[in-house]
């Protein structure tokens, strides 16, 4: 690229959204020689890679949750430039799987120093589906509602969600893996696919298992339920899951909503970004 020029994408709406570290990841971006000339919060909408490659960007830098970098990656496909990745949500799924437990500030002290370079990943794409970390399908994936209303605050809609996603994910319609051919008959309430290197890693969690801990209140406290008890289903290139009852597939795609059709397929594929990650060891 012909010049140093950062654009520094966050997101305000997040509830973990802090101005005062937003400002230090601005002055440590500014520290490491690439500050940023021009703050973007995503609610405004972000940059496509033709957007990005004609304003000759070099850097973009994306501090959010999950879903923020989701899909700001996504629209970035193809851009010629390199992305670097900031913890900024709940679980951080995508920052902890390249930088471990670093915080932002470390993360850019890292980029400072030279220590950081291109890395390419895999990912989970299918139709209109493009996952970075995980993706699960079926009813348990209503639990992602529950998450937005413990982000929002309302108590009185996350009790009603929380024993809707709780009767859903207990009672079905049930998914189970129809290729490869693996996992219970009577299916599960949430079957996770996480993109590695080699294929698509794949663990059921079945009724009973998600059931007990919602019931516990277990999953809403941690805000999670990959702890739970679950059945290793191997690994495959592809994929291709069904619902028992013919019915839409609830989906939960790096921890955003939504919906598929009876029958899903997804792949292992190449992301076409180029984030950077760590390349000496550190």
């Amino acid at each position: 690229m012909a010049s140093n020029l950062t654009w520094l994408i966050y997101n305000s709406a997040s509830g973990s959204h802090d101005d005062e570290l937003l400002q230090g990841i601005v002055d440590a971006l500014g520290a490491a020689g690439r500050p940023p000339d021009r703050l973007i919060d995503c609610k405004d909408g972000t940059p496509d890679a033709e957007e990005a490659d004609r304003a000759g960007l070099e850097l973009i830098v994306v501090h959010g949750g999950d879903g923020t970098l989701s899909r700001t990656i996504e629209k970035l496909e193809g851009f010629g430039g390199q992305v670097l990745v900031l913890p900024g949500g709940t679980f951080n799924l995508l920052s902890r799987e390249i930088f471990g437990e670093r915080d932002p500030i470390e993360i850019i002290d890292l980029l400072g120093k030279g220590h950081l370079g291109v890395r390419r990943r895999t990912c989970i794409r299918g139709e209109g589906v493009l996952a970075l970390c995980e993706l699960l399908a079926g009813p348990g994936a209503k639990w992602a509602d529950v998450r937005e209303e413990l982000r929002d605050g309302d108590v009185g809609e996350l009790l009603a969600k929380g024993w809707d996603a709780a009767a859903t994910s207990t009672v079905g319609p049930m998914v189970a893996l129809a290729a490869p051919a693996a996992g219970k008959e009577e299916g599960y309430a949430g079957i996770r696919m996480c993109p590695k290197a080699n294929g698509i890693a794949l663990h059921g969690y079945a009724a009973e298992g998600i059931g007990d801990y919602i019931q516990q209140g277990i999953a809403i406290l941690k805000r999670d339920f990959r702890e739970g008890p679950h059945d290793n289903l191997g690994s495959a290139p592809s994929v291709e899951c069904r619902s028992l009852d013919g019915e839409a597939i609830p989906l939960m795609v790096d921890g955003e909503r939504s919906e598929g059709g009876s029958t899903l397929r997804f792949s292992l594929d190449r992301l076409d970004v180029d984030l950077l990650g760590i390349v000496d060891g550190r």
